[in-house]
């Protein structure tokens, strides 16, 4: 695998033709309005279904041109993608905005390479793409096989350190970087026209939450993102975009919070890293997809940061 590096200068900046799909490929975006089409990937897990297609994609569509949060977890899946929104608009791509490090939301990247948009992350982004970059090759080649090729990393070549505005003419969309919360590399993205907010994978629906980051930091910065004001609907990083967007947090918080009590509770009485896998946040089992998978390999990142609390 090989870095693609679009410009040679990483910019660190604070502060601040819409029609519906016509064809199978542009089914592949749904639309949900006011310019904004989602894709939405599927609920399987990395070890028995990944096929590069697990995460949701995003584009908002203004005067000048596109937007595309996340593009997919291999080149073969972002083509897919840009064919997509070429059937819906031929306006040119003027931002890829990835909203975390996890390779399910950045492979298809190389998929838009031509098109010479400005790609967007935290300004940890471009770091930690490139520490990672031997491991995901490992991982694109165990699961994806010879659909790997040519999913190149492509860093970002605009950061956001604190906010950051983009301009796509009739509309803005304000990015905002976070502390460590799902990872140490989250973005979140709100559209000014519609109040549509993209979580990426801060907020899961339906999906079983992960992390690798900070439990803490994450329960944070849902109850911060909880309190914006003016928000119409979400779009989370798994699951169905909704307008109940704030009871979808509360239902993660709740599922985090008891995670992270129980997780304490078996440190406290000593109980074992293997046994809370199995006991830690039980009660939510029901409510989530592929909780068993997920929620031991949470316990089992997050138990021996906790020890040391």
């Amino acid at each position: 695998m090989r870095i693609l590096i679009q410009s040679m200068m990483l910019l660190v900046m604070t502060g601040c033709a819409e029609s519906g799909p016509t064809s199978a490929a542009s089914g592949f975006l749904a639309d949900i309005g006011g310019g904004i089409y989602v894709h939405h990937g599927e609920h399987l897990d990395i070890d028995t279904g990944y096929q590069g297609d697990i995460c949701n994609v995003s584009i908002v569509v203004g005067s000048k041109g596109v937007a595309v949060i996340d593009t997919t977890g291999s080149l073969k899946v972002g083509k897919q993608l840009r064919a997509a929104i070429a059937e819906i608009t031929q306006l040119p791509i003027l931002y890829v905005v990835n909203t975390h490090v996890h390779p399910d939301h950045i492979f298809g990247n190389a998929a838009f390479v031509a098109d010479k948009p400005t790609f967007v992350g935290h300004e940890k982004l471009a770091e930690a793409m490139q520490l990672r970059e031997e491991g995901y090759a490992k991982l694109n080649e165990k699961f994806l096989g010879e659909d790997a090729k040519g999913s190149d990393i492509v860093i970002p070549t605009l950061a956001v350190k604190d906010t950051l505005a983009l301009d796509l003419g009739d509309r803005t969309l304000i990015l905002t970087a976070h502390p460590v919360a799902h990872t140490n590399t989250d973005v979140t993205v709100i559209d000014s026209q519609t109040q549509t907010l993209f979580t990426g994978d801060l907020l899961f629906i339906d999906r079983t939450p992960v992390l690798e980051g900070d439990i803490k930091g994450l329960i944070s910065t849902l109850e911060t993102l909880k309190a914006v004001d003016g928000v119409k609907q979400v779009v989370p990083g798994h699951g169905p975009q909704t307008t109940e967007w704030k009871q979808a947090i509360d239902n993660e918080l709740r599922y985090l919070t008891l995670l992270l009590k129980d997780i304490r509770a078996g440190i406290e009485s000593d109980t074992g890293l293997e046994a809370t896998m199995d006991t830690a946040a039980a009660s939510e089992k029901d409510k989530w997809v592929l909780f068993n998978v997920a929620n031991r390999r949470n316990v089992n990142i997050l138990y021996p940061a906790l020890e040391w609390e």
